[in-house]
């Protein structure tokens, strides 16, 4: 069944896009949907609560395998076994395993952090996260 894409929060599972590899800010298309990653998922307490270990949100960081929310640029129809297409790849090259590594435990990566605010497609509380940690480098 099509479903009409970018209406409801949907759950893609997919094959062959890996956080080291793709993007934030790289463009795809679904069906006749356009999408474009913008950030790492992130563990929260849920998961505490249902595999009852302390430690299980400090593992989920540490597999850099968040997985990763696009937004909706063009709403269209996506069914089951469309080919997700790469449009085009955002040139600042921040993948969503970096920004896991950057948020989780290596600050100390100036150069990846200036990249990282300059990623339009990463949002403002993120980029704004990030120019905290470069400014303070600078006391």
């Amino acid at each position: 069944m099509d479903l009409p894409w970018g209406m409801f929060g949907e759950n893609l599972t997919t094959v062959g896009l890996l956080e080291d590899e793709v993007n934030i800010g790289d463009r795809f298309q679904i069906g006749s949907a356009e999408v474009m990653v913008t950030q790492p998922r992130m563990p929260c307490y849920k998961l505490l609560i249902k595999f009852g270990r302390a430690d299980i949100v400090k593992q989920f960081l540490d597999s850099r395998l968040t997985g990763f929310y696009f937004s909706v640029l063009q709403e269209g129809q996506v069914g089951n076994g469309d080919i997700l297409s790469l449009i085009s790849r955002d040139s600042n090259n921040v993948t969503v395993a970096d920004i896991t590594r950057l948020y989780a435990r290596e600050t100390d990566d100036l150069e990846l952090l200036h990249r990282t605010v300059q990623v339009e497609a990463l949002p403002t509380g993120w980029r704004d996260y990030f120019q905290q940690q470069i400014e303070k480098f600078k006391r």
